[in-house]
């Protein structure tokens, strides 16, 4: 989990005290926060590169809160969204929860509630900047291969002997076994089933 001192809490809310609240409570966990009156302010801020959530009031002046998280969904921003309301019903949980909230939360919410829910967004935001980082680590090294070694790669993983790759590619055993090696120390990768996984993250297409 990334130290305390390196996630943002976004706060969105039109009230001030509400705000002020907000900010008090997470400085009180050792959070950084940063709030904003307007949804429009918040979509003009360019978000850092950490880990992060954002704790969104689901009625706001102009632009309704699963109005801003449908906005964020269409740019491709995936931060945890936990919704907070004084005026919740059933139809727009269900909206917030299917479109990715982490919580949604009813005032007057506990404290507490709300730092776990926090919590377990900035966890979870956490763990994909994670994977995101391993996948572009993988594509990295894949884009090192030569042409002839990624071909040789595609074999391995669809389960081909080293025979049966020379014959396939028409080259000799012993040029397979030494393309077969390239691949698999720029990959990383110890077997060919560990292979199969990093093909598989990678979304490679498979052997028809």
């Amino acid at each position: 989990m990334t130290p305390a001192n390196e996630v943002t809490v976004f706060v969105i809310d039109d009230d001030a005290r509400m705000r002020a609240a907000l900010e008090r409570l997470l400085k009180s966990v050792g959070l950084h926060a940063e709030s904003f009156a307007t949804p429009q302010d918040f979509l003009r801020h360019k978000l850092p590169d950490v880990a992060s959530c954002l704790v969104l009031d689901v009625r706001l002046p102009g632009m309704s809160g699963l109005e801003v998280q449908r906005k964020l969904n269409q740019r491709g921003v995936s931060i945890p969204i936990i919704f907070i309301t004084g005026h919740g019903d059933i139809p727009m949980t269900v909206e917030a929860m299917k479109s990715g909230a982490v919580e949604f939360l009813t005032k007057p919410f506990r404290d507490q509630d709300l730092v776990d829910a926090i919590q377990q967004a900035l966890k979870r935001d956490d763990e994909l900047r994670q994977r995101q980082a391993e996948i572009a680590q993988l594509r990295e090294r894949y884009e090192k291969l030569t042409v002839r070694e990624r071909e040789v790669m595609r074999l391995v993983v669809s389960g081909m002997l080293t025979k049966q790759i020379a014959s396939t590619l028409a080259m000799s055993e012993i040029t397979a076994t030494v393309h077969r090696g390239h691949v698999m120390r720029k990959m990383h990768a110890n077997s060919p089933a560990e292979l199969g996984r990093i093909a598989e993250r990678l979304k490679l297409p498979t052997m028809s």
